[in-house]
């Protein structure tokens, strides 16, 4: 048994279907990718400027938080974004500061950024292992150099990292990008918001050039989360019935994961936009596709967990970066696909197919979250199917912390376990 719950405080939630239709709006939060880059910006620019609808995530929090902080030693607790764009923003302001945090934070790799600020003239030491965190950053003793390159296949925040200080190095910066890039979206929504704070970019072929111009200060909205998104797309193709209102989103928007609109309308979801945000209605769907999430990693978990509850084959590419995400997501789902009898399975070289879940009555199906909150919320989906127990739900608040509330106001049933 379970009684409600309206929070996301419980070690685990039971959670199950609505009773009937679903027929809700939803305010969602707004985007931490946008928040993060305007507030490293805009302390660039001497915080003069005027951020509107900053996100309430939790690594926006920090990274407000630790941009203020007086404190040398600096915890960004699980932020990658936190991690990769303070590193670049305590060197180019020349601050004596030491960044670490979580166990799976210092295991995830650092080298490529810090070799390129090094070539900077960038003073940054590892305290542990080489290549990862915790590092001692103590300032930049640039050297003339305005080139560097960097693979453009691995991070996209170590790109935006050294995008975002280049207006106040002395000569600027040209970057190449090296071998594929990945997530292009969110390099071009960095040199967007570079552009709103009136730095001068060029993006031609795999080379990125900034002028050596100041930020100005300005005053900036942030849109709603298109991650968050997702998993409403989700929710809606796997309803029997659904219609959902996503309020604060954009038809043009800056941020990669918009592309869901698009990878779910062969899934059975339709997009209308109006003057509040998007309205997503039941459509007809496919019963197999192919989707490249280079451009959109952190989309794929949904994606691919959508598709086997609906027996939709799907192929995926562009997915290596997962591995190195909060958590491996690639084996964490897994693992947790084969719950339902479904396969995550990868067929050659960076191809990879979704096999189609088995949903059978019993027991809540327990979803272990590997402190990710990408595997917390598009997993909670399936609770359209059969029950589920997800464990540590606290999880969503690095990205939406009112997502349970927001998934009891569209009727699904919360509660602790007793």
């Amino acid at each position: 048994m379970s009684t409600p719950v309206t929070a996301s405080s419980a070690s685990s939630l039971v959670l199950q279907r609505p009773a009937g239709a679903i027929r809700t709006s939803v305010q969602l939060p707004a985007s931490k990718s946008e928040s993060n880059r305007a507030l490293i910006i805009n302390a660039l620019a001497g915080n003069q400027g005027v951020l509107n609808n900053l996100s309430e995530a939790r690594d926006t929090r920090t990274m407000q938080r630790l941009l203020e902080s007086a404190e040398q030693s600096l915890d960004v607790i699980d932020a990658g974004t936190t991690m990769r764009f303070l590193t670049a923003f305590i060197a180019a302001t020349d601050q004596d500061k030491i960044l670490t945090g979580t166990p799976r934070m210092c295991e995830r790799p650092i080298a490529l950024l810090v070799d390129a600020l090094r070539a900077l003239g960038a003073n940054i030491e590892y305290l542990r292992q080489e290549g990862f965190p915790p590092i001692h950053i103590r300032g930049m003793d640039y050297n003339g150099r305005n080139h560097v390159s960097i693979r453009g296949d691995v991070s996209s925040q170590y790109v935006s990292a050294l995008l975002m200080i280049a207006p106040l190095l002395p000569e600027g910066l040209s970057l190449e990008l090296t071998g594929p890039v990945g997530s292009r979206p969110y390099i071009q929504m960095t040199l967007n918001q570079m552009e709103q704070f009136g730095a001068q970019t060029e993006w031609h072929e795999n080379v990125i050039r900034v002028l050596p111009k100041p930020y100005q200060p300005t005053s900036y909205s942030v849109e709603s989360d298109w991650s968050g998104a997702s998993y409403w797309y989700s929710i809606v193709a796997l309803a029997d019935d659904a219609e959902v209102e996503l309020l604060g989103l954009k038809a043009q928007s800056l941020q990669g994961d918009s592309q869901i609109a698009h990878i779910m309308e062969p899934l059975g979801v339709h997009s209308t936009f109006t003057d509040r945000g998007v309205l997503l209605t039941k459509s007809p769907r496919k019963s197999e596709g192919t989707v490249d999430f280079t451009d959109c990693p952190d989309l794929a978990q949904t994606v691919a967990v959508c598709c086997a509850a609906q027996g939709v084959q799907l192929t995926m590419t562009g997915i290596e970066s997962l591995k190195i995400k909060e958590t491996d997501r690639v084996s964490a789902l897994q693992q947790e696909l084969a719950k339902f009898g479904a396969q995550l399975r990868e067929t050659s070289r960076g191809l990879y197919e979704v096999t189609q879940a088995n949903f059978q009555a019993g027991a809540p199906v327990e979803i272990e979250t590997y402190d990710d909150h990408r595997m917390a919320m598009a997993f909670a989906p399936l609770a359209l199917k059969t029950d589920l127990v997800i464990k540590h739900p606290n999880v969503v608040v690095k990205s939406y912390p009112r997502y349970w509330e927001d998934l009891q106001k569209a009727g699904f049933m919360l509660g602790e376990l007793s």
